[in-house]
């Protein structure tokens, strides 16, 4: 796979690309900006959305970035070491959360961010100590920074490593498992702005559209859908295809995923009764769809949102 390095640090895959002005469009989301300032005041932690398209130091330069990471991404050669890592952890994380140490000894990790069964992107956090760290592991960072060119003496280097925050086992598990939960409801984020990215303002497919929001409960075919603009099924289909990007039946799907997704707050409603009320014809299609376009089945969405 070809990669291209920019300013920053940042590699593209451009074989994986597709998916980065989607992910941009999460992290300028309230959503995301809400999460991102409460985790950093709360945690002490910095936080990061990156694209699966992205090779990058994902907290060079944000807020919450560790000073020593930070004296690290300056030089090069501890830059590339430091990528390399990156490249190591999104491995590691491709299905679920992972972490890696680092050859300074410090804690980072990734969570994948799913829009469907499909991965977009990486939450990430870290830049941490799980332990505290010894005077030997500082002695071997003097060694590393002396190969990677940092001009730092030892007493800046000692001050700046020994300021990184200590976070216990426990404590750090808990701190992914929050990501976790948040990159779900990124998922679903990511769902809703698809729909409205990949839609075009030909009017035809504009009306077909509201129709479809105004009858996602009733039974919907490509006939219906088509006739109601006064288009041929056959001209229609490739029209919409073009304009939104997916199949007709999809677009439909999400639609009413999209309606289920808000009617499963409601307890008194059970998973039955919302699929046909959002307008599937059995309840076996309904979870199918639900957990191919949000990664999860309708009671495991209900229960992250509502505890058990």
């Amino acid at each position: 796979m070809e990669a291209t390095q920019v300013d920053g640090g940042t590699y593209y895959n451009h074989e994986e690309d597709n998916d980065v002005p989607l992910i941009r469009a999460m992290e300028e989301s309230d959503l995301y900006r809400e999460y991102e300032r409460s985790f950093i005041q709360t945690l002490g932690l910095p936080v990061a959305l990156t694209s699966v398209a992205a090779w990058q130091l994902p907290h060079h330069g944000r807020c919450g970035e560790n000073p020593f990471c930070a004296l690290l991404a300056q030089k090069s050669r501890s830059c590339t070491a430091c990528i390399q890592i990156q490249k190591e952890l999104r491995q590691k994380s491709a299905e679920e959360p992972g972490s890696v140490i680092c050859p300074a000894g410090l804690c980072e990790t990734a969570v994948p961010v799913k829009m469907g069964e499909r991965k977009i992107g990486f939450l990430h956090t870290g830049q941490v100590f799980r332990q505290r760290a010894t005077d030997a592991q500082f002695e071997n960072v003097v060694n590393l920074a002396r190969e990677w060119g940092l001009e730092a003496g030892s007493e800046q280097l000692r001050a700046l490593y020994s300021c990184t925050r200590v976070v216990p086992p426990r404590q750090y598990a808990s701190i992914v498992k929050l990501l976790s939960i948040f990159a779900q409801h990124l998922s679903m984020l990511g769902n809703r702005i698809y729909m409205q990215q990949h839609h075009n303002e030909n009017p035809a497919v504009a009306r077909a559209r509201a129709f479809i929001q105004a009858h996602h409960m009733e039974q919907l075919t490509l006939l219906r859908v088509a006739s109601s603009v006064g288009a041929s099924p056959f001209y229609f289909c490739k029209l919409f295809k073009k304009a939104t990007g997916i199949h007709f039946t999809e677009y439909v799907s999400r639609v009413r995923v999209e309606r289920a997704r808000n009617l499963l707050l409601n307890p008194n409603l059970n998973v039955s009764e919302i699929a046909f009320e959002v307008g599937f014809q059995s309840l076996p299609h309904f979870n199918r769809m639900f957990k191919k376009i949000l990664g999860q089945s309708p009671t495991a969405y209900r229960l992250h949102l509502t505890g058990p």
